[in-house]
């Protein structure tokens, strides 16, 4: 273990011990009883310990003069900081090793050195180097300055501080605290007054300070002080610090935890919802990350912006793809909850990657299975008897003779079964019995028996009439067809035998429609509407698809067409609760959309309003399908394009904004008109959502759309790790400055700002906490500066609206046709499509890749959010596309040239009458933008 080895008879007790110096401590001792003899008969020499079953030493300090080491940490989480007002601690700051029934406190120890000797203890800050901090130590040994002061020597070196509290700091006390403690740092040891420079210096230091210092962390200095040949504690050794200690009110304090997720798979191709409930976290400050311990250290993270972390104990996310996209059978891979800052991970839970299942209406598979062939059914030795032999039955085995494929001893009616074998358990006919049949040797059966054989024979006989005449009507029903060769003659003798379902639960109507086969399906469904009093029509398979079901999937709109027509019930619904609008939704199917919107009649309004098992309804399935066309659709028939989803509140543009779908996102809000300001159920607006996915492009097209800045949320603020201890307990003292607590988007912004609301106001006699603005949620420089200057303009101020459509951001046909040209080339990296991902526009990458011009169409997209030509110069010029980037600002000089002659004079000014632009950017010689105006890529 490579510590050294020393006489065993000088042994201290355990907490004289010294980290450092381990001849004299507990880390010697338990050494020299390694090498005694083992009274246990376990030989220690072979024995190791892990690193977790023994104490943590500080590393050797070798020195020969005398120096201070820590020989028991404080607890670094699960003690709480105080306001003043709350009165003193319930108990003092434990030690690191502190148990039930063991208790410990921080502990120093001055090495190589026996005397008098002062140690001082203060706090001082988590950063490198430390610096003093606001907060203040108190108890039974600390003075007023906030310091703790004790003595040690001359024999025992050893102090432990058992009844150490930290007061917190108020804010309105922060700024004289800080100036105090600073300046008593620069005055130790001084006998004259600081200099008014110095005075400065420290109050440029304290506001400093104060902007960075994270309250929710302290630690702890100890000083230690000999005395010098005066007699006075002037001689200072160097100081040593403690692990850091965080406030266990703080939300970054908790050790994290996951408690329990909804989902422990999930597709390979990821985009799973997942719940997933944990202990106290910080929205803007965690992360889930899956991972694989393995070779290739593969990482990567779920999906989820700070509007899906709720109350700070539960994150709904969404399942990155597995690396492999293509596997054959579930990959088990860890997740884990991590901090950005810091990265503190929680235990890891088991996560299994599933492969994609393709076919999961199982229509592929039904239409994959083998088909029956001809020879299979007549002839060659088959149960219907033909020229090679029949079966054994009522007739011959051959020459083509009927045979009966019916049990006499069933019931009539048990011919039309609809189970799935209606036929029965026909082995090849059954031979009758009766007393003629026995032999002349078997014994004579009691009377009852007789008696039962005879009521046997009879029903026989009864069953055997019944079926000759049923064999008489398919032969009249085959001569029928031979004559006119209508399949309609001999399906209607048979037509109870369509509700007759295979091992699926499929009916024929179901694998008629499965394999397309339209004729077939025609003349089902002509018979099955002749028979009175029956639904099979609307048969449900084994997993709850009706043929109806089916036609939709399958995408055949002429069949639903005729289902409809035939009465066919289009409300029943599927295992998952999707009617048929859901199931042609899914599949973006605007034609089949159509044709249903068409045909349901009375039923259209019930299935627009009506939510599948997963709480979406048909408008927001539309925008999921990112198809404006079926959108269009449901809206134009009466579908609410403000409609809630059930599991959380979110409207049709709620959705779009989470999936980043600006093309959707304007349609919503420029043609079908939106709500801006909805909320869901925690209260977040679309503009909550924007801000929390960093969007500017979204932002700004809210925003211009009336979206409310100042609007808040359900969820009161919680105090930040950097400005308070506690998202509960406030103090009396603060209640004046209470929009200083928690704020940090609009605190700084304020003074400046005054119509952003504080964090917290007077109701009944009690602070209610403010709740998160859309500024509070965005961790974006760019977005908080939209946010920020459209709040300073007032909720009702108008921004610059957009360009007139039809002249894409002012440009002339010239530019924008030069632009056209060399965006549609096929030169990946300087192609439309890397203009989309620098414009953060990836989501109509998909969207405009087949139209004829996929530039112009993305051009025009931009402009209808409120893109900026300096946008756009900035994307262009990062790419390297230098001569368009010259090209634009040739159009843009001849704009401005323009404007001039439009300019009105007045008393006080020239006024330009067109709208603000925005401003030219400088370039460099060459048509370079300067680094500082290098575009951000969302």
């Amino acid at each position: 273990m490579g510590t050294r080895i020393a006489n065993a008879s000088h042994r201290p007790p355990p907490r004289d011990g010294c980290r450092s110096c381990r001849a004299g401590g507990r880390a010697r001792a338990d050494m020299d009883e390694q090498f005694q003899p083992c009274l246990d008969g376990i030989v220690y020499d072979d024995f190791s310990f892990g690193s977790h079953m023994m104490e943590q030493k500080e590393p050797l300090i070798e020195t020969e003069g005398p120096y201070l080491v820590i020989i028991e940490q404080p607890k670094q989480r699960g003690f709480r900081f105080r306001y003043g007002c709350e009165g003193p601690s319930h108990g003092g700051l434990p030690g690191a090793s502190s148990e039930k029934g063991r208790k410990t406190y921080p502990t120093v120890k001055i090495c190589n050195y026996t005397g008098m000797a002062r140690i001082e203890v203060d706090l001082v800050t988590h950063s490198d180097p430390p610096r003093v901090h606001a907060h203040s130590l108190v108890g039974k040994q600390c003075n007023e300055a906030g310091n703790c002061v004790t003595i040690v020597g001359p024999k025992d070196m050893t102090a432990q501080f058992s009844n150490l509290g930290v007061l917190h700091v108020t804010k309105k006390n922060m700024m004289e605290i800080m100036k105090e403690k600073l300046k008593q740092q620069k005055m130790r040891n001084r006998s004259h007054l600081l200099t008014e420079a110095e005075l400065r210096e420290i109050e440029l230091e304290a506001k400093e300070l104060k902007k960075v210092m994270d309250l929710s962390i302290v630690r702890l200095r100890f000083t230690a002080y000999l005395r010098d040949s005066s007699g006075n504690f002037t001689l200072a050794l160097q100081p040593v610090i403690s692990d850091p200690i965080h406030d266990s009110k703080s939300p970054g304090a908790s050790n994290l935890k996951i408690s329990r997720m909804d989902k422990t798979a999930g597709s390979v191709r990821g985009g799973d919802e997942v719940y997933l409930l944990c202990d106290k976290v910080q929205k803007d400050d965690i992360e889930v990350r899956f991972y694989e311990d393995d070779e290739n250290g593969w990482q990567a993270f779920g999906d989820f912006s700070p509007t899906d972390v709720h109350k700070q104990y539960a994150i709904v996310f969404r399942t990155p793809p597995y690396h492999k996209p293509k596997i054959d059978r579930p990959v088990t891979v860890f997740l884990q909850l991590k901090r950005k800052r810091g990265g503190d991970v929680s235990d890891s839970k088991q996560f299994t990657y599933y492969p994609v299942v393709e076919d999961k209406e199982e229509v592929e598979r039904k239409r994959k299975k083998v088909l029956p062939q001809f020879p299979q059914h007549f002839g060659g030795g088959s149960h219907m008897g033909g020229a090679g032999g029949g079966a054994g039955g009522f007739g011959s085995g051959g020459g083509g003779n009927l045979s009966f494929p019916y049990s006499p001893g069933l019931p009539y009616n048990s011919i039309y079964s609809p189970g799935p074998h209606p036929v029965g358990s026909y082995q090849g006919g059954v031979q009758m019995k009766g007393p003629e049949a026995e032999g002349p040797g078997s014994d004579r059966q009691a009377p009852t028996e007789s008696t039962y054989c005879k009521e046997l024979q009879k029903h026989a006989q009864l069953y055997q009439l019944w079926m000759l005449a049923l064999a008489r009507r398919n032969a009249h029903a085959l001569l029928d067809y031979s004559v006119t060769a209508d399949p309609r003659m001999l399906l209607a003798v048979q037509r109870h035998l369509a509700a007759s379902q295979d091992e699926n639960g499929d009916t024929p109507l179901h694998l008629a429609i499965i394999h397309e086969q339209t004729a077939v399906i025609k003349q089902l469904i002509e018979v099955i509407v002749s028979i009175p009093s029956q639904q099979i029509i609307n048969i449900s398979n084994n997993l709850q698809q009706t043929p109806l079901h089916l036609a939709v999937i399958t995408k055949q709109p002429q069949v639903v067409q005729l289902l409809l027509q035939a009465r066919a019930d289009p409300t029943l619904l599927d295992r998952y609760g999707n009617s048929l609008l859901h199931l042609a939704l899914q599949a973006g199917d605007e034609e089949m959309l159509k044709t249903l919107l068409a045909h349901l009649g009375s039923a259209a309004p019930y299935l627009l309003r009506l939510p599948n098992f997963h709480g979406l309804l048909p408008v927001h399935l539309a925008v999921k399908a990112k198809s404006l066309a079926c959108l269009d659709l449901l809206v134009r028939t009466g579908a609410d394009v403000n409609a809630a989803e059930r599991q959380s509140g979110r409207t049709p543009l709620h959705l779009a904004v989470e999936m980043e779908n600006l093309n959707m996102a304007t349609h919503l809000v420029k043609k079908l008109g939106a709500d801006v300001n909805s909320r869901t159920f925690a209260g977040n607006t679309p503009l909550h959502l924007a801000a929390g996915l960093g969007s500017p492009t979204l932002t700004k097209l809210l925003l211009k759309a009336g979206a409310d800045v100042l609007c808040e949320n359900d969820e009161p603020m919680s105090l930040s790790s950097s400005e308070a201890s506690s998202d509960t307990d406030t103090d009396p003292e603060e209640q004046e400055l209470a929009m200083e607590l928690g704020e940090p988007a609009l605190a700084a912004e304020h003074s400046t700002n005054p119509k952003l609301p504080i964090q917290g106001h007077w109701q009944a006699g009690h602070r209610q906490r403010r709740c998160h603005t859309s500024l509070d949620l965005t961790r974006s420089q760019k977005v908080r500066e939209i946010l920020l200057q459209a709040s300073q303009q007032g909720p009702k101020a108008e921004l610059p609206t957009a360009p007139q459509p039809g002249k894409v951001l002012s440009l002339d046909s010239e530019a924008l046709q030069g632009l056209e040209q060399l965006l549609n080339q096929d030169c990946s990296g300087s192609d439309w499509i890397e203009l989309a991902k620098r414009l953060g526009l990836c989501s109509l990458v998909e969207t405009y890749k087949d139209t004829p011009s996929p530039s112009v169409s993305l051009l025009r997209s931009y402009e209808l959010a409120g893109g900026s030509l300096g946008g756009l110069l900035e994307a262009l010029d990062s790419m390297g596309l230098h001569n368009a980037v010259r090209m634009l600002h040739k159009t843009e000089a001849l704009e401005k040239l323009q404007s001039t002659e439009l300019k009105e004079d007045s008393a006080y000014g020239s006024e330009s009458v067109e709208e603000e632009q925005e401003p030219t950017l400088a370039l460099k010689p060459g048509g370079e933008l300067p680094p500082s105006q290098q575009p951000q890529v969302h």
